[in-house]
């Protein structure tokens, strides 16, 4: 989840349970899973206590895990892939979400 939020509302947004829908406004971001995010610079404050740090390419989270972005993939520790193909990213677990404005929906 937290990987989603990073890699999707700020190209910050995948991770191992996706909210089916979040919206983001300013640097905050909420989703109907009741997650929600806020971006201040290269640090990512989640409503569950969870931290993230953006460093180059590179996204670590204060529970252990990582991802890693290169090009349009984006890899993360848990062994879960996805790629950004426009408007829509797709997961390897199967997932795709598509944003739309300043909202990103997930099947």
């Amino acid at each position: 989840m937290r990987a989603l939020l990073i890699g999707l509302c700020v190209s910050l947004i995948g991770a191992p349970a996706f909210a089916q829908s979040c919206t983001t406004m300013g640097n905050s971001t909420f989703c109907d899973n009741g997650l929600s995010a806020t971006r201040m610079g290269n640090s990512t404050f989640y409503n569950d206590g969870t931290t993230s740090q953006q460093m180059g390419n590179s996204t670590f989270y204060s529970d252990g895990t990582t991802s890693q972005r290169m090009g349009n993939s984006t890899f993360y520790s848990d062994g879960t892939t996805s790629q950004r193909i426009g408007n829509s990213t797709f997961f390897s677990d199967g997932t795709n979400c598509q944003k739309i404005g300043n909202s990103t929906f997930c099947n």
